[in-house]
This record gives C-alpha cells, sequence and structure tokens, in this order.
C-alpha cells in the first residue's frame, strides 16, 4: 500500500508479487485485546490475547525481510517451532523518498505471519543499526545537514550518528510514527506485538560527540530530571564533568541517546501504544573494559538507570547475547532482569552452543528469547560463535520450542507468579535440586532409565534439560530432555515418602489440559525419565 496516493507500482510490491506463495490466504484473525506489559512483585509479563505470552522467537537476517527472501525465514520459523518472528522494517525502504511512506513490506510481513500462525516483532532499523546509519533512506544519508556524523575527539567525524540533529530526529519520529499509524489501521487483530525502536543504538570509536553543538550541551548543568532519578539531587550540581568525573563522556552520551530514541518512541506510541523496546550491543559484565572499547551510548549495563529516565516510552531495555561463556551469560540476565525492567533476549548468538541458555532465560523470569539469523541455513550463513560449517544451527533451538511449545501460555503465566524453575546440563554439576515449597524437584543427567542409587554421569553431549512448573501446592507440570525429575519432601529429615498419584502426558489446548495417556510402572518407578522425544507431564504427588 502506498499511503501517498497514486504512485508507480514499488519494487517491493513488485517483488512480493512474483514471490507470493501458491496457498490459500489464512483469515484475517478478530480483533482481540491490545499486547501490554503488566508487572507485579517485581515480576513481569508480557500480555498477548489477554494473557501471559512466551516468545519462542526467531530473528531473521538483517536484509531477509524482502519477497525473495522471506520463503526461507518461514521455513525456519516452521522447523523451529518458533511462535514468534522478528523481522527488520528498513526506513531505507519505507520512506524512500521524502514525505512518501511504502508500507508493501510490513503489509507483506503481516499477511504472511498471519499464513504461518505466527506471532511479529518488528525491529525499526532507523536512524541507528549497529552503531551506525546505514539504513537511512538515501536523501537523509545524502544531506549531512540532517543526519551529521558524530566528531571524534581528534576532530574527525566517525561512522555514527549524532544524537544531536533536530532534523534527524524530527525525520525519524514522523516516519516511526507513520509506521505505528499504518499498524493501528492495519492490524486490528494484533499480529505485530511489539516494536523494537532503532537497533544497538550508540557509537563506535568514540565515547561521545565533541562536535560543537555538543560540546555546549556537555558544558551546561546536568538536567535536573536526571539528578532526581538516579538520587544525586541536592547531592551534586553543576555540568557534566563536574557531576560525573571521569564518566562524564560516556553519561553524557547515554543520556543524549536516550533522548533521542525515547522521543521516536512516544512518537510512535502516540499513535499506537504498542509494548516497545530497544536493544543493547553490550559491554563484558563481568570484566568490562574502559569507555571506548565498546559500543557507547547504548543501554549498556552501567547506564541502565540513564535509559530510564530519558526514554520512558520504551517499556524494556533489552540485551543483544553473544556471549558464549557460561558465567558471562548470566551475568547479563542478572543486570538487565530489574523491578523496573522486563527481560527479553531478543537477540542470541546462533551457533547451538546458545540454546541451553534459554533455560537460563526462561529461570529469570524472560518474557522472551530469540536466536539470531535464522535463515542462515538457506542462504549459506554460518556465524562466528563457534559453530561448524555443517552444524545444523536450527535443531538444538527448535528442540527447546518443541518442549516448551504446548505448554508455553501456561508456563507463561506460572513464570509471571514465579513459579517456574528451568535448568540445563552444565559441567561439572550433574544434579540440579529446584525448591518447592514441601517438594524438591531433583533433575538429574545421565542415569538410566531403570534402577535408582546410580550416580548421574552426565550426557556425552551436556544437552539435558529440564523445565518443571508448579500448578499447585501438590501438582506440577514437567518436561525435559535426556534427564531424570523426581520429586522429593522438602524436608531432607521428613519419613514421608512420595507417591505419584497420577501423572498425564499430554498438552494445553485453549487453556485446557488434554491428556493423550498415563504414566504409570515403568514410567514413573525410578522417576520421570524423559529421552529425547518432547513430552509433556502433569503430574500430582501425595505422601505415604
Amino acid at each position: 500500500m502506498d499511503l501517498t496516493g497514486t504512485r508507480a507500482l514499488p519494487l517491493a510490491l513488485a517483488l512480493s508479487l512474483l514471490a507470493t506463495p501458491l496457498r490459500s490466504a489464512a483469515p484475517d484473525p478478530a480483533p482481540n485485546p491490545l499486547p501490554h506489559f503488566e508487572s507485579r512483585g517485581g515480576r513481569h509479563a508480557l500480555v498477548v490475547d489477554g494473557a501471559p505470552f512466551l516468545i519462542l522467537g526467531g530473528q531473521c537476517n538483517n536484509s531477509s525481510a524482502w519477497a525473495s527472501t522471506l520463503p526461507g525465514v518461514w521455513s525456519a520459523v516452521d522447523r523451529m517451532g518458533a511462535n514468534t518472528l522478528e523481522a527488520p522494517v528498513y526506513w531505507e525502504q519505507f520512506e524512500p523518498d521524502q514525505g512518501h511512506f511504502d508500507t508493501t513490506l510490513v503489509d507483506m510481513l503481516v499477511r504472511q505471519a498471519r499464513e504461518h500462525r505466527v506471532r511479529l516483532v518488528l525491529l525499526w532499523f532507523g536512524t541507528w543499526k549497529n552503531g551506525s546509519s546505514h539504513y537511512v533512506p538515501a536523501w537523509v544519508k545524502s544531506n549531512p545537514a540532517i543526519c551529521p556524523k558524530v566528531i571524534g575527539k581528534n576532530g574527525a567525524p566517525v561512522d555514527s550518528p549524532s544524537p544531536h540533529s533536530a532534523a534527524a530526529l524530527e525525520a525519524d519520529s514522523r516516519a516511526f510514527a507513520a509506521l505505528m499509524r499504518h499498524l493501528k489501521a492495519s492490524d486490528a487483530a494484533h499480529t505485530v506485538i511489539m516494536v523494537q525502536v532503532e537497533n544497538e543504538s550508540g557509537a563506535w570509536n568514540s565515547v561521545r560527540d565533541y562536535s560543537a553543538a555538543a560540546q555546549a550541551l556537555f558544558e551546561k548543568p546536568v538536567p535536573k530530571d536526571l539528578l532526581v532519578a538516579l538520587g544525586l539531587a541536592g547531592k551534586r550540581r553543576g555540568d557534566w564533568a563536574e557531576v560525573f568525573g571521569k564518566d562524564a563522556d560516556e553519561y553524557f552520551h547515554a543520556w543524549s541517546v536516550a533522548r533521542f530514541v525515547g522521543q521516536v518512541a512516544a512518537a510512535g506510541k502516540s499513535e499506537y501504544d504498542l509494548p516497545m523496546y530497544t536493544n543493547a550491543a553490550l559491554r563484558d559484565p563481568i570484566a568490562p573494559g574502559p569507555a571506548g572499547t565498546y559500543e557507547s551510548g547504548g543501554p549498556t549495563d552501567n547506564v541502565l538507570g540513564i535509559w530510564k529516565a530519558a526514554a520512558p516510552a520504551l517499556d524494556a531495555l533489552a540485551p543483544d547475547i553473544y556471549l558464549p561463556e557460561s558465567a558471562k551469560y548470566r551475568r547479563v540476565l542478572e543486570l538487565y532482569s530489574r523491578p523496573d525492567n522486563p527481560l527479553l533476549v531478543p537477540e542470541n548468538g546462533g551457533s547451538p552452543a546458545f540454546a541451553r541458555m534459554f533455560f537460563a532465560a526462561l529461570a529469570k523470569g524472560a518474557v522472551g528469547w530469540a536466536p539470531f539469523g535464522i535463515d542462515r541455513a538457506s542462504d549459506g550463513y554460518v556465524p562466528m560463535t563457534g559453530a561448524r560449517p555443517d552444524d545444523d544451527p536450527l535443531a538444538a533451538v527448535a528442540l527447546n520450542y518443541h518442549m516448551v511449545g504446548p505448554i508455553a501460555r501456561e508456563v507463561a503465566r506460572l513464570n509471571y507468579e514465579g513459579r517456574v524453575q528451568a535448568v540445563a546440563e552444565e559441567s561439572p554439576e550433574r544434579t540440579a535440586t529446584l525448591p518447592f515449597g514441601r517438594w524438591r524437584a531433583v533433575v538429574t543427567y545421565g542415569v538410566p532409565a531403570f534402577g535408582a542409587g546410580r550416580e548421574p554421569k552426565g550426557n556425552p553431549d551436556e544437552d539435558g534439560r529440564a523445565v518443571v512448573a508448579q500448578l499447585g501446592d501438590n501438582e506440577f507440570l514437567v518436561t525435559g530432555h535426556l534427564c531424570r525429575v523426581d520429586f522429593l519432601p522438602s524436608d531432607p529429615a521428613s519419613k514421608e515418602q512420595r507417591e505419584y498419584l497420577r501423572v498425564e502426558e499430554g498438552a494445553y489446548y485453549n487453556g485446557t489440559f488434554r491428556a493423550s495417556r498415563i504414566w504409570n510402572g515403568d514410567q514413573t518407578d525410578w522417576g520421570l525419565n524423559f529421552g529425547r522425544t518432547p513430552v509433556a507431564l502433569r503430574v500430582r504427588l501425595g505422601t505415604y
């Protein structure tokens, strides 16, 4: 659709007509409640269709949201069992000429998502994409007065946009508002459940902008609302250098970038109040180097408070995690899981090694998780995070989603209530104990299916995993892979013995658990043994 009236057939539309799948289009779903975030007791839920929703996502490659490449994306989505696709909207395509908005690709994404019965998270590639401005339209690129570059401390420009351009802010905000206005008018079913505003904003190769305009602001007093937000009102006063000392350059740039991104988000929300977040290129969460060794100005862990104060229109600040080390990954989860910030991991490294970290995120209350570049199998791309060319980049994540998918809605609801625990096998630990009030769930890896008392040896590829959710005092929802899950009284001195009153295998349909069979005998005598085929169990316990 061309929002500006009669024009020549857009290139994107011509390509989409050539690539339209030969299948009947799914009917437009009925309107439903607006997606939104809810928070209670320091925990958060993404509410979709009126109930908590867990994003089992996948993000396509940067240049894959086109008619010619989307078949490979949808193939990956279907194979993974994902319920959500994260896909870019390119400012250069959306507004090829100033004031003319081409919604062809957006409409195609929404239509095809409905056909595949998945939801969408749209990624606005506007002023920032990975610290640069490469996705702005040509009419912006060719006019440095609209989108000037950051000026480094040595006086030379760097390949990052300055956050101090009123013209850039106005242009980006106008385009993003047009996108949100169109979604409101065309997507009453809320196929699009959330929008990312910009992408990994900030600057590389300079801690901040040292242009004359930026320097003038740097030498002014720190804004009072920031001092109040940081608890510094009445304690410190002066310009940025006087208030923040050695951190002044980085904090100033974070405030400047966050104010820009927050105003773009606010412009969009004024048109259509969907949940919005922005993502972060991380610094090392355990041993961070000095400012300038990582992307400066974005929502890194040391400036989250600044971003919260500067960009209240954003519902979440989300980490893109490409750190394969378990300790670093888990530390990132801790830093971004805050009472004032829902935990969302919209990008993960694409190699199979990252798949186990889905369970670490789930255990911290994450509302969503997605690997990056899910269509790389179709375009020959191999991630740079340790995968071999012959690795199957989707199998490990597909296993996670096929485990959790049949119970995802219930897991989302229970996780919001703080009643979900999840673990993945990781040496040297071969046993995990999960406390649930009067019960403790014991997860072991590498024990035989029959018999008790054997020392767990672990799985050769360390690919055991389990999710345990408490439905009631004595009732649980359990799924796992290559592990045994058993329940014992929490009090080790108790003489009570556990008894499985009923173990049902099944799945949830429209909120109701439907059992396909009852486990007993060999399936329960030694605990609940999970093999390679994902199953979900509803377990009721008693004692004797």
